[in-house]
């Protein structure tokens, strides 16, 4: 399955030009816990990189759900991931409660700013209120609107965020948000108190 060919074929719903490289992986799964988690989610597996890397992570008994919307790409998932439980759909519809970490490789800049703040929502629902979420960015886009408009809207839902060092050796170079504790809006619409934000 050629990620490329998949981006030409339906662009809409493949946000990556190439595969996101094994040090990328690397980046975005270190320092999650997983190998402690019971309940993981993945947002836009598309090829499995990430994937890979999160089961290479998890304990048997761990859950992956991973939720990819190329219909193409999800078959594969299934076949190849017999481990995971792989679901065709949209991430705005992630439907768990407590996951204890949520890996995203979504492309928050190709979206308008309502999908944004849903699938965030949607984050901040399912997480644990000690989950962790951990999402990439490409570095040649991060000063356009769309990107920072992302930023703001993580740090104004997560306790905290951190943002690692570009990874030189993706295509394109990218860097890692790593957010923890999620605050207000998940939780407030599970009918928990929300949390004050700074």
């Amino acid at each position: 399955m050629s990620i490329t060919r998949e981006f030409l074929r339906h662009p809409v719903l493949t946000g990556a030009i190439a595969p996101s490289s094994p040090r990328l992986a690397e980046e975005m799964t270190a320092g999650l816990g997983l190998e402690r988690a019971s309940c993981v989610a993945e947002l836009g597996p598309g090829t499995g990189v990430f994937t890979e890397a999160i089961l290479a992570l998890l304990r048997p008994e761990a859950r992956l759900t991973a939720i990819e919307i190329n219909p193409r790409f999800a078959a594969v998932l299934s076949e190849r991931f017999p481990q995971a439980d792989v679901v065709s759909g949209s991430a705005e519809h992630l439907a768990l409660d407590g996951a204890d970490v949520v890996v995203s490789g979504l492309p928050w800049t190709a979206m308008t700013a309502p999908r944004q703040q849903r699938i965030l929502d949607a984050v901040t629902a399912a997480l644990a209120p000690n989950g962790r979420f951990t999402t990439f960015a490409y570095a040649h886009a991060a000063w356009t609107p769309p990107a920072r408009r992302f930023a703001a809207s993580l740090r104004s839902r997560f306790a905290v965020v951190e943002r690692t060092q570009v990874v030189w050796g993706n295509l394109p170079p990218a860097f890692v948000y790593r957010a923890a504790l999620p605050v207000a809006v998940g939780r407030a619409r599970r009918g928990q108190p929300a949390a004050a934000t700074a």
